[in-house]
């Protein structure tokens, strides 16, 4: 199980280090394309920290000539305070929906392509990541990392602007003084990019250790009968804890390092202060410096301290966005396309052909096939038995290409699959296996999956799956939902689910994978008659443990060890004696 863990951590690719530029550069063609939005999150931004001066800069009338000389208007102040949080309160309003704006429509796309490439990976994407890990990049990471980057950009210009609007204004006032704050910009530029690089590292791994933790919750919640029933709930808790800790380590190491960066700013702000203050005393005893522009002074100053300390605390959200990001890209690079060519030959008759085909998973394990030899005729059934492990599985899951030859060549009207056309090839197989998987969605949508919806067929296909009588006391018919994996039904039930979906498509090439293996009798009589309706006609391939229920099959082909040990028909390979004998035997025993 630690290995498994562990392994699974490391399935997110190694980033190439990169600049934070470089990587920002990534992730901006998904957000970057808005150029109204841009445009008024740029403008109201600007018009926001214009108004910042604005505020210390009241003050100096206010102190000479309202309070000293008493001749400032007294209607001016009212009215310049209201007006200026008015325009203040407009442009935050105007620039946090225009990013908003951004934010989500980026969000969309970059989840619509990742989605739709989840939908043409090859095969191997589902082997070196977990359902979970795939679900999180490509609803939560996405989520995660548009949000902060965006709310990060949003702090970044705002705060920028108002410290360069601020700096502009006690630059006017008086630039001695400006030079003794201006050395604290630079100082939280350097350690910003200090800290956001540890950061960055600490996020990675972050996000390796909440999929681990994640998978676990996943493997608890589908086994948890299995859990209960041996007993492994402590050693299964251990597990959970053991990652929880390890996530919680690298939690503390990332708040230690962006914690740091506020109080560093702080100090430094302090330092600035103190010289300020003692510049300006000293200046007093020389020159003629007014009580109003000491204070206006002093208040831009303070002023300074809120945008740097958000603009150190950004860092955290910078890093944390772009790696979230970064890791759905990451998905992207690492997922390629299945290979598909360009042929669609019609008509359809179903003749399946495998000349020595090998199929090898891992260099240092037996080969899964060897050296295999197949040829089936149009309209024939081919029963494929032998052990666990012979290969039956491997074997046809190379005819709609879920996984290819290593060796050889599988053909299909003598068409070598790798020229067809990839979508229409897989449109000529229908699959009903053991494990049957249905949607959280109408009985309708399941039955006519991916397909355009005809009520007349579905009931006719419900009706030869032995299960429309059923249908029709649900409450809205082919119209009820039927909850996760079709909770509502039985097993039986879905199984005559799965024969309907098969005969809505009516594809020439059927695959039965252990179709029956987990029925009671009377729901194995049901989808047995509901399955000798579905093979008329058709190309059919059936995997069976349980040998009762292939005994009228036109050929039965045995498999051990990945090899074709003997074919024919049931009475033949009775009476040669050999592994299908001996099967025989011990499925009756």
């Amino acid at each position: 199980m630690q290995s498994t863990d562990k392994n699974l951590r490391m399935t997110a690719s190694a980033t190439t280090e990169l600049t934070l530029r470089e990587r920002l550069m990534r992730v901006a063609p998904y957000f970057g394309n808005q150029r109204m939005a841009w445009t008024l999150a740029i403008v109201a931004t600007l018009v926001g920290a214009a108004t910042e001066p604005l505020i210390p800069a009241l003050l100096q009338p206010l102190l000479d000539s309202g309070f000293t000389k008493g001749t400032l208007n007294l209607w001016m102040v009212p009215v310049f305070i209201i007006g200026l949080f008015f325009i203040r309160g407009v442009a935050q309003f105007a620039g946090q929906y225009a990013l908003s704006r951004i934010a989500n429509e980026g969000m969309l796309r970059l989840r619509k392509d990742l989605f739709e490439r989840v939908q043409v990976a090859q095969m191997g994407l589902f082997a070196k990541q977990s359902a979970s890990a795939l679900s999180n990049t490509v609803v939560y990471e996405v989520q995660t990392g548009a949000t902060q980057l965006v709310q990060a950009f949003l702090a970044i210009s705002r705060d920028g602007f108002t410290l360069i609007a601020l700096l502009a204004y006690l630059l006017y006032l008086n630039w001695q003084l400006t030079l003794a704050v201006a050395f604290i910009v630079p100082a939280v530029g350097w350690i910003m990019k200090t800290l956001s690089k540890r950061l960055y590292r600490i996020t990675k791994s972050s996000q390796q250790a909440t999929d681990a933790l994640a998978y676990v919750v996943e493997e608890n919640v589908l086994a948890h009968r299995m859990v209960r029933l041996h007993g492994a709930q402590a050693s299964q808790a251990q597990r959970f804890l053991g990652l929880s800790r390890e996530l919680r380590k690298l939690n503390i190491k990332s708040t230690i390092a962006s914690a740091a960066m506020t109080p560093t700013t702080q100090l430094m702000a302090a330092v600035a202060l103190s010289a300020v203050i003692c510049i300006a005393l000293w200046q007093g005893r020389s020159e003629d410096v007014s009580v109003g522009s000491f204070v206006a002074f002093i208040s831009a100053m303070l002023m300074l301290i809120a945008p740097l300390r958000r603009m150190a605390d950004v860092a955290n959200p910078i890093t944390r966005g772009v790696a979230a990001l970064e890791r759905g890209l990451a998905l992207m690079d690492d997922s390629k396309s299945e290979q598909s060519g360009s042929q669609q030959p019609a008509p359809v008759r179903g003749s399946i052909a495998l000349r020595n085909v090998s199929v090898s998973f891992a260099d240092d394990k037996a080969p899964a096939l060897q050296s295999v030899d197949l040829q089936v005729r149009p309209g024939e059934v081919v029963a494929l038995v032998g052990p666990s492990g012979a290969g039956k599985t491997t074997l046809v899951n190379l005819l709609p290409r879920f996984l290819d030859a290593t060796s050889g060549e599988v053909l299909m009207d003598g068409v070598a699959l790798g020229a067809w056309d990839l979508p229409y090839l897989r449109q000529q197989f229908a699959m009903v296996s053991q494990d049957v998987v249905m949607f959280n969605d109408t009985v309708a949508a399941n039955v006519t999956l991916g397909g355009d919806l005809d009520e007349g067929r579905v009931w006719d296909a419900l009706e030869a799956a032995n299960l429309a009588d059923h249908v029709r006391q649900m409450p809205q018919g082919i119209h009820t939902e039927v909850g996760h994996n079709a909770a509502q039904l039985s097993g039986g039930q879905r199984q005559r689910l799965a024969i309907a979906r098969a005969l809505y498509k009516d594809a020439p090439v059927l695959i039965l994978d252990e179709a029956t293996s987990a029925l009671d009798t009377e729901s194995e009589r049901l989808v047995q008659q509901a399955l000798q309706t579905l093979m008329q006609g058709r190309t059919t391939l059936v995997i069976a443990h349980r040998l009762s229920t292939i005994e009228h099959a036109d050929r039965v082909v045995v498999m051990e060890r990945g090899r074709i040990a003997e074919q024919g028909s049931h009475q033949e390979l009775l009476a040669l004696n050999g592994l299908y004998a001996r099967l025989q035997a011990h499925s009756h025993s």
